[in-house]
């Protein structure tokens, strides 16, 4: 019979640990082996020994890691997080669309399009994410350090839209930040309908519209961007 969970009341704590070169190849697998197993069992149902006989580790070497299976999630949380504003970054630096001879409407779609296919619709994923969810909500602590959480990744993907859309030549009406919450809030929803609709292909397009019209509602063509551009063809 199952151990069950090792769970913390309070949300995972920012204490750094020294991490050695083994440690991080551990702290990898585990977290490797959890994504596994909350996938797979659920979040609620799983346990630190399911995730060490899967990883090949033992409690010891799970709890020299983790204190406990919440503070397991946020790291995972935050590797995938991280991986993402990466990919995200990436995308909108890139250059490898040309938006010579394109209209402002298609300029707005391709860009949309460039970043929003370095955006996971990952089904393990998703589940992992929306228990864990569910979890928090029942626990003040966790639900504030999951919201923190959220903020921290709005306050630096804000900037990354903004720079891609100077690029597009538009800029955010009023709070760049409410952009933000509504692109979230669209990827969540979306996500959904992607993964339980037999026609993926068809719900992609979708998404693509969908985000592609909220970003067309939350901004405005940048005549700055214009006048900058003319002038510096014309020295």
């Amino acid at each position: 019979m199952p151990t069950s969970p090792a769970r913390s009341s309070e949300p995972a704590t920012d204490t750094p640990r020294r991490v050695t070169k083994r440690r991080g190849q551990t702290r990898r697998r585990l977290l490797d082996a959890a994504v596994e197993v909350f996938a797979e069992n659920g979040f609620g149902r799983s346990t630190v020994e399911q995730i060490c006989e899967r990883g090949g580790y033992t409690r010891g070497a799970f709890y020299s890691n983790f204190a406990s299976l919440d503070e397991m999630f946020f790291a995972m949380w935050e590797q995938r997080s991280s991986a993402m504003l990466a990919q995200i970054r990436l995308a909108a630096d890139s250059s490898s669309i040309d938006l010579s001879g394109l209209t402002p409407a298609e300029k707005l779609r391709a860009g949309t399009e460039l970043v929003l296919g370095v955006v996971p619709v990952d089904d393990q994923w998703y589940r992992i994410n929306a228990e864990f969810t569910a979890h928090a909500l029942r626990n003040p602590s966790l639900k504030k350090a999951l919201a923190a959480r959220e903020d921290t990744i709005l306050a630096t993907i804000v900037p990354i839209l903004e720079k891609a859309l100077h690029r597009l030549g538009r800029r955010v009406v009023g709070d760049p930040r409410v952009l933000g919450r509504a692109l979230v809030a669209l990827h969540d929803g979306t996500s959904v309908q992607c993964l339980i609709e037999d026609d993926d292909a068809s719900a992609r397009e979708l998404r693509l519209e969908l985000f592609t019209h909220v970003v067309a509602a939350y901004t405005e063509p940048d005549t700055t961007h214009t006048h900058t551009h003319r002038k510096e063809g014309s020295s």
